[in-house]
């Protein structure tokens, strides 16, 4: 009886293991505007949600974002991709956390900590393209270790005229 619980015990932990995918949530769903993402780290997932999904189209919207971090942050770099139709078509890249030049309030946390945002963002483009494409971000720090990362699929048909 007790060998079989052992194997029942290694199956499940065979399987919690090797299903490191997380699932697809979502961050807003209106008519013309749908945002979703999965997080493509594959030890960690975390909370991203926005207020209104008609306040992405405004520029500036708030937003709400929370995760342990796995890796302290003393220096923190973004690379955003813009991707369609499974190609690279714009990559964008920007330090974060620098020493002496902090943009946000998290620089300097260590590992363990909560990470927690609720605030304002802005985009920095009048408009979010239209069309079905997946926007890729991923967060590394000075050791090349990946923070976070996340997919955010966008179906996007509004009309700004």
């Amino acid at each position: 009886m007790k060998t079989s619980n052992v194997f029942v015990l290694i199956l499940v932990l065979l399987y919690i293991d090797g299903s490191t995918e997380w699932p697809t949530h979502t961050v807003c769903k209106e008519d013309n505007l749908e945002i979703h993402y999965k997080s493509c780290d594959p030890q960690q997932d975390f909370a991203f949600s926005i207020d209104r999904c008609s306040d992405v189209t405004t520029h500036t919207f708030n937003i709400r974002a929370a995760m342990v971090l796995r890796h302290s942050i003393k220096e923190l770099y973004v690379k955003v991709d813009l991707i369609i139709n499974g190609k690279t078509v714009l990559s964008y890249s920007e330090a974060l956390c620098e020493p002496g030049h902090s943009k946000l309030i998290f620089c300097g946390k260590k590992k363990g900590e909560h990470l927690y945002y609720e605030g304002p963002v802005t985009l920095g483009i009048k408009e979010i393209p239209q069309g079905d494409y997946t926007v890729s971000a991923k967060l590394t720090n000075e050791d090349h270790v990946t923070v976070a990362c996340a997919d955010f699929t966008v179906k996007n048909y509004l009309d700004y005229y």
